[in-house]
């Protein structure tokens, strides 16, 4: 009989694990990843308000939740692409080409309200390429969307070329870079929440995200258990194309300006947000709470360095050391754990002496 593992809890996520036949307690349910992200969050939070003047202002706050607009939205793709053991490294690329695409038109005389819908249908056959290569042909996606980053990016400056084509409609660009009205939320942040509910209530409630917690824990036996994998990772693929031309369209409405290389190295910063967030590079493990910590704490620190006249190579620096930090940490805990677990040599039983 195939194994059911479509049962897994997938609120039960990166943790530090308890003692074999104990359940867990308060103290090690403190100690999930992602708990103790939000609670770094909150330590930049009250270490930038003490040490930045004009860092926990309303305005600020803000301007730092609008830069995190496209990043933050490619994260709930991306998302539920690791949680299902896949990666998508071209979704800068695919920002940029967005971008390219709407510079493009837009100087051709179309209309924004044709070039937009058409832009994210491109980014979906983007994505539906990435799949169809991953899914069809067997081969890594990591390998696979590091191919398509480079090719991505080249067609947008096939498109473009260098030029930078500015002047779009202001009521669009005011949906951008404007604040729902009463409020000091920008509009792309007021979107980032709605879809984050919708994917949290997606990957947390339903049948589709236990899957996909399946599918990265062991996709071999999600086959057994008659999981379509195959459309399922499909599926992710092109979503994961879709937002980021979305995103592509957001990112040049907000800058006011489309260009070929917009977007560059945006891939490291989502990346970055998601392992931050705990969710396991593996697949098999994560929650989207801990993913909009992690995103919410990367847009800090940018902001923070920034409004310390922190050069962009050394936020770059910091980015990176994000990265590693998210994936090496988790990693050490859950070894540490293990060897917890493990009975110790001297702890066996010795044969009596003769």
């Amino acid at each position: 009989m195939a194994p059911d593992v479509t049962t897994a809890d997938p609120a039960d996520d990166v943790k530090v694990p308890a003692p074999a036949g104990r359940g867990r307690s308060p103290f090690g349910r403190f100690l999930r990843w992602d708990v103790l992200v939000g609670v770094l969050l909150v330590l930049v939070f009250i270490g930038g308000s003490a040490g930045s003047p004009g860092f926990a202002s309303i305005d600020n706050l803000s301007f730092a939740l609008g830069d995190l607009g496209e990043i933050a939205l490619i994260a709930l793709a991306m998302t539920m692409l690791v949680v299902a053991a896949e990666v998508d490294l071209s979704v800068a690329s695919v920002l940029g080409l967005s971008s390219a695409l709407v510079g493009a038109l837009w100087d051709a005389g179309w209309a924004i309200e044709t070039i937009i819908p058409l832009v994210i249908v491109v980014g979906a056959v983007c994505g539906l390429v990435n799949g169809l290569l991953v899914t069809r042909l067997g081969l890594p996606s990591l390998a696979v969307t590091i191919g398509t980053l480079a090719l991505y990016r080249g067609l947008a400056y096939v498109v473009l070329g260098d030029r930078a084509i500015a002047e779009f409609p202001q009521q669009y660009a005011d949906l951008a870079v404007g604040d729902v009205p009463g409020t000091p939320i920008p509009y792309p942040v007021m979107l980032f929440v709605v879809l984050a509910a919708v994917t949290g209530v997606v990957l947390h409630a339903t049948g589709f995200g236990r899957s996909l917690f399946a599918i990265g824990a062991q996709e071999e036996a999600a086959l057994f258990a008659g999981i379509r994998v195959k459309r399922i990772k499909l599926i992710l693929f092109v979503l994961s194309g879709t937002v980021a031309a979305f995103a592509g369209v957001v990112y040049t409405l907000r800058y006011g300006s489309a260009r070929a290389d917009n977007g560059v190295g945006l891939e490291l910063a989502v990346i970055a947000a998601v392992l931050l967030g705990g969710v396991d590079f593996d697949g098999g493990k994560g929650t989207l709470g801990g993913v909009i910590a992690g995103v919410l704490l990367i847009g800090l620190l940018r902001n923070l360095l920034m409004l310390n006249d922190v050069s962009t190579e050394i936020q770059s620096i910091v980015t990176g050391l994000l990265l590693i930090i998210s994936v090496i940490t988790p990693r050490l805990v859950a070894a540490a754990g293990q060897r917890r677990r493990s009975p110790s040599p001297t702890s066996s039983s010795t044969p009596p002496e003769s």
